[in-house]
């Protein structure tokens, strides 16, 4: 465990991928790990990380971290363009698809919906989740998504490529509308109505992402958006990392259940992504060719990556093209469909 914890340092470190919350998750797998560290013993003296880990344990940090990705999120793209929407949502198949996958391996439904939601690509949400429907395995399912979200770069264009053509991808989109101030304020309360009616299981995520974004949006409470936006966020994914980490210990991460995880994990995110770009092939066709089916890809969530995936494999096939803003609109949708999706599944398994 100490070896693969210094593994996933190299990898957050050397080669960047998902650093932020990366390293801390390998340094508190570092700690927990020496025969003698008391530092998750519960009881009368508990350890430092075992503290930490009730913010985990009682689902507190994700929901502080998404209102920092509120606030540091732009919705005028998906205001722009809706139809964009459908993007995200369809990128979520590979969270239900994978769901089935998974009770065919031999996890039970709950542990199954854990997993699937690595496909949202998206952290903190499956974090969320699996805290509530499968604790015991949230260390796997916590280094699986992070480390499939930052791969994107990696996994993404060969599925984009080996869904559409060359022409489809050279097409180039109509510059996005200005969109208005009342509009952007307006958004972040439909959304959280809207969910709360409908599935307020998704509230602790959903409205939290919605409150960051209205503390940026109104204007008036910009030192709350920027604390929210850095020393909030920044605080708690230490301490998210660290403790999340340090539940990886030998007993519950060496055995054939983690290696299904890692596969499946990165099924879940490759069935996401290609329903995300499929979306967009029937979207190019029913708009007459001005959608752009590799924007598609984006709606797996992972802000802002898969979306600059999207503009990299757009521009080799058309250097004139353009696609970072568009590619914006099922990203964002695709952090709201995920924690959608994790509230739907909390709705029927928690």
């Amino acid at each position: 465990m100490l070896i693969i914890s210094l593994l996933l340092m190299y990898m957050a470190i050397y080669k960047k991928y998902e650093p932020l919350l990366l390293l801390p998750i390998a340094f508190g797998m570092f700690l927990t790990n020496f025969p003698l560290s008391n530092l998750m013993a519960d009881g009368e003296s508990p350890g430092l990380l075992y503290i930490l880990y009730q913010g985990v344990r009682l689902n507190i940090y994700p929901p502080l971290i998404f209102i920092g990705v509120g606030a540091m999120t732009d919705f005028g793209p998906l205001i722009a363009n809706p139809k964009t929407m459908f993007l995200g949502a369809a990128a979520q198949f590979g969270i239900f698809f994978t769901l089935i996958g998974s009770i065919f391996l031999g996890f039970d439904i709950k542990e199954a919906a854990a997993i699937g939601i690595i496909g949202g690509a998206d952290g903190p949400t499956a974090i969320f989740l699996t805290n509530a429907l499968a604790p015991h395995l949230i260390g796997s399912i916590a280094i699986a998504a992070y480390s499939y979200m930052a791969l994107v770069p990696i996994i993404q264009p060969p599925v984009i490529k080996l869904l559409t053509s060359k022409e489809e991808r050279k097409i180039k989109m109509q510059e996005l509308r200005e969109v208005s101030k009342q509009e952007r304020i307006v958004f972040p309360l439909t959304v959280a109505l809207i969910c709360g009616f409908i599935i307020p299981q998704s509230l602790p995520l959903v409205g939290c992402l919605m409150f960051g974004n209205l503390l940026k949006e109104s204007g008036v409470t910009q030192r709350l958006a920027n604390t929210a936006e850095n020393q909030l966020n920044n605080i708690v994914v230490i301490f998210l990392g660290l403790s999340v980490g340090a539940t990886a210990t030998a007993k519950g991460f060496l055995n054939i259940d983690t290696l299904k995880i890692i596969l499946l994990g990165l099924v879940a995110f490759t069935v996401g992504t290609a329903f995300g770009v499929i979306m967009g092939k029937i979207m190019c066709k029913l708009t007459k060719g001005q959608i752009n089916p590799i924007i598609g890809s984006a709606g797996v969530s992972a802000v802002p990556m898969a979306a600059r995936v999207s503009q990299q494999v757009g521009q080799k096939a058309n250097p004139e093209n353009y696609l970072l803003m568009h590619a914006m609109g099922p990203n964002v949708a695709g952090v709201i469909g995920s924690a959608v999706a994790a509230g739907i599944l909390l709705s029927l398994l928690g």
